[in-house]
């Protein structure tokens, strides 16, 4: 597995296996990777040639109350278990990689985002447009692996995609839960002190 924090080595790494025909698969995370990721992680093997994780914690998707800087983070973990899982590329840039001085341009989603998770967090999914947009123009994979827990998440994606006539497949990948039937989250060491406990699909 090869670790990457440039767009510009991302870019030069991958242009080969393309040019050959390689399907390229790509699972986007915020990091501190649990078995939900992993099943991405495995869904994108079985119908790709070459996996690509991005971890990045991606500020425009918080707003200005939440829980940017607390967010949980262990890169040294995350890329072990990337490793172990048999990604190929791990893509971990910082955020003015992504958002460079004077960015100025979003993806402004529609109707999608009104109600549900969109009605409490106000510009959250315009964050999340415009990352996985500009992942997408960055890593131009094939297909790319989203988790059915974030299901207006990956509706408001799946819309973006078809409208900006995105040439990539979105798949919706079943849960992992906890053993007591939570959804697995990053966020769930907040009520379990960090503990990553195997999982199950629903």
């Amino acid at each position: 597995m090869k670790t990457i924090t440039s767009i510009a080595e991302l870019r030069c790494l991958i242009a080969q296996p393309r040019r050959t025909g390689k399907r390229v698969g790509f699972v986007p995370t915020m990091g501190y990777l649990h078995e939900g990721h992993l099943s991405l992680v495995e869904a994108s093997r079985a119908r790709s040639n070459l996996t690509l994780v991005s971890i990045f914690v991606n500020p425009t998707q918080f707003g200005p109350n939440e829980d940017l800087d607390a967010y949980p983070r262990d890169f040294a973990r995350d890329e072990h278990l990337c490793r172990d899982a048999g990604v190929d590329i791990l893509f971990a840039p910082n955020a003015r990689e992504v958002y460079p001085a004077g960015f100025e341009t979003y993806v402004e989603p529609g109707d999608l985002t009104k109600p549900l998770c969109g009605a409490v967090r106000v510009g959250h999914f315009r964050g999340v447009a415009t990352v996985v947009c500009k992942l997408f123009n960055v890593v131009q994979p094939d297909v790319a692996f989203f988790g059915q827990k974030d299901f207006q998440q990956c509706a408001v994606v799946r819309r973006m995609t078809t409208d900006l006539n995105l040439p990539i497949e979105i798949v919706q990948v079943p849960t992992v839960r906890e053993p007591d039937g939570l959804a697995m989250s990053s966020r769930n060491r907040y009520l379990l002190g960090g503990g990553t406990p195997a999982g199950r699909r629903n």
